[in-house]
């Protein structure tokens, strides 16, 4: 007797109909054809930095998350919003940095960003440790400065202001964990595609 064929409604929120198609809810299915209801690329081909954005976002999704990973549902109402967002070019920068963040977090390879890790203060924190992934405070990380990430302050305080350089930064130090912990597990490189978008914001300041 034939297994029976599975079928689910996809995310209603990008497509209009689809249903998917499987024989199990563990292996590989298909979606049936259907029309997107937001062509979010075509809004976005004027705009290199907000592509390079698009690709990197699926460059990290399709490379980090294993198909039918449970942390895939929980990501998916903020990559649609952080996608939603890239039209909005004061805006979509630190949403996407923060979108790392809360990829490394729901991967299981989130960082301490509560207190500082040598004097376990919760305020001035100014750094994060590459080999711990914690928060280290102003006076405390001097001496080290030079081994440390700097942490932009609109990471810890979502009212804090967005300075020329902090978004390069906070891209610098999660993709430093992207790479180290999450595309290790899998021995991955970053994709390259996250590389280009880290110099273009660069070049941007």
């Amino acid at each position: 007797m034939c297994s029976p064929v599975k079928r689910a409604a996809a995310p209603a929120s990008s497509m209009a109909g689809p249903s998917w198609t499987g024989r199990l809810d563990d292996q590989l299915g298909r979606f049936d054809v259907a029309e997107a209801r937001q062509d979010r690329a075509s809004r976005l081909l004027d705009d290199a930095a907000a592509l390079a954005a698009l690709s990197a976002i699926t460059s990290l999704v399709r490379g980090g998350l294993n198909e039918g990973d449970a942390a895939g549902s929980s990501l998916y109402e903020a990559t649609t919003l952080l996608l939603d967002q890239l039209t909005q070019p004061d805006v979509w920068p630190a949403l996407y940095v923060r979108w790392e963040m809360g990829l490394l977090s729901a991967l299981g390879f989130g960082l301490d960003l509560q207190e500082c890790a040598v004097s376990g203060a919760n305020d001035g924190l100014t750094h994060v440790s590459p080999r711990t992934g914690r928060a280290v405070r102003g006076s405390e990380a001097e001496p080290y400065v030079d081994r440390l990430f700097a942490l932009p302050a609109f990471l810890i305080d979502p009212k804090a202001d967005v300075f020329p350089g902090d978004i390069a930064a906070g891209l610098r130090l999660t993709g430093h964990f992207i790479e180290s912990r999450l595309f290790a597990s899998v021995h991955r490189g970053l994709p390259p595609e996250r590389e280009r978008l880290l110099r273009r914001i660069s070049a941007l300041g």
